[in-house]
């Protein structure tokens, strides 16, 4: 197979970089182009010292200044609004790969409302596939758009859906706590929570109506057929990476804390990334930083039919970069696994 070759939109954000990383020693890619709205003509090494080893790197240029007509594949790690613009600027050939929230939504309202943007590329909303790897076995080749879902969704929606659709869990009371570290809102992170203290304390933010909750209840929505209602509350932690989301959920009265467990070691027992953990183990950040692995840990209470789910990442690498990287092997035929 010939390489893909890639650009790289964002390339000096937090995420942009993790994509760089990954595809710099992927065996089947060219990075054509590094793009960003600054330090035009700098190396992509200025921005993080582990890039040095990688010299045949492009220098950052202007997204502008591309030429598509011999892109495969354009990855956006853009702010939200960006990637419904550039997507109508694509070739035929060009595949989108967006880590923004700009597909993520099957309906144009939602993402007004939720977002505050209008949505300027609705006619590719129905050519755009919203992908956890694990979780959609369509082909994804006839899709022009390759929307990667949210940190915090991933983490959710890795041990819900599979137990939803096979009805494991009630659909009503869903109650999730997530803690991520502050890396996961951008290198701006100062500005938005100028009035926190990052680095010493954590942080509820969004409480009640944060925006991945359209996201999550969009997606647990469809594969239990009738309108699912959570409560989400994110903090911000003092780490800079990582994810761990606790899930309080109610079981049937016929089933058992165990039966989930094993339901989800099964699912998942081929999986390259996802990792049930033994029954009753907690679990924590650290045992996946820096990889684009998921581990859930199933555990009992000492209420009846009420458990507690653990599900934790790395929101760099599967809830961003790893995971549409992954999706990329996936796009092309490739071994999931391969880059990693």
């Amino acid at each position: 197979m010939k390489n893909i070759n890639i650009v790289v939109a964002g390339a000096t954000g937090y995420i942009g970089l993790e994509i760089i990383k990954l595809l710099a020693k992927h065996p089947q890619v060219n990075i054509k182009y590094l793009c960003a709205q600054s330090s035009i003509g700098s190396q992509i090494s200025k921005f993080d010292n582990e890039l040095k080893k990688y010299k045949s790197l492009p220098k950052i240029t202007d997204l502008k200044n591309i030429n598509f007509n011999n892109i495969d594949v354009l990855f956006t790690a853009l702010p939200n609004g960006s990637a419904h613009k550039i997507v109508k600027k694509l070739t035929n050939k060009t595949k989108l790969i967006d880590l923004s929230a700009d597909f993520r939504l099957s309906k144009a309202s939602e993402y007004k409302k939720w977002y505050k943007i209008k949505h300027l590329g609705k006619k590719f909303i129905n050519k755009s596939i919203y992908l956890i790897p694990e979780l959609n076995n369509q082909n994804i080749k006839k899709f022009k758009v390759i929307s990667c879902p949210g940190c915090y969704p991933t983490s959710i929606q890795l041990p819900l859906i599979p137990l939803l659709k096979n009805k494991l869990i009630k659909k009503k009371n869903i109650i999730i706590d997530s803690k991520s570290g502050y890396s996961g809102a951008g290198k701006n992170i100062n500005k938005k929570f100028s009035y926190k203290n990052l680095y010493e304390s954590i942080s509820a933010y969004g409480v009640g109506n944060h925006r991945h909750v359209s996201e999550i209840e969009q997606e647990l929505s469809k594969v239990s057929k009738s309108k699912i209602d959570i409560i989400f509350t994110p903090h911000l932690a003092p780490m800079f990476r990582g994810i761990l989301s606790t899930i309080y959920v109610d079981l049937p009265n016929n089933v058992t804390a165990k039966n989930v467990h094993s339901y989800l070691y099964k699912f998942y027992k081929k999986s390259y990334f996802v990792n049930i953990m033994k029954f009753n183990k907690t679990i924590g950040t650290g045992d996946v930083m820096n990889t684009n692995n998921c581990n859930i840990s199933v555990c009992k209470t000492t209420k009846k039919n009420k458990i507690i789910i653990l599900s934790t990442i790395d929101n760099l690498l599967k809830g961003g970069s790893g995971q549409a990287v992954q999706n990329m092997n996936i796009l092309f035929g490739i071994k999931e696994n391969t880059g990693f």
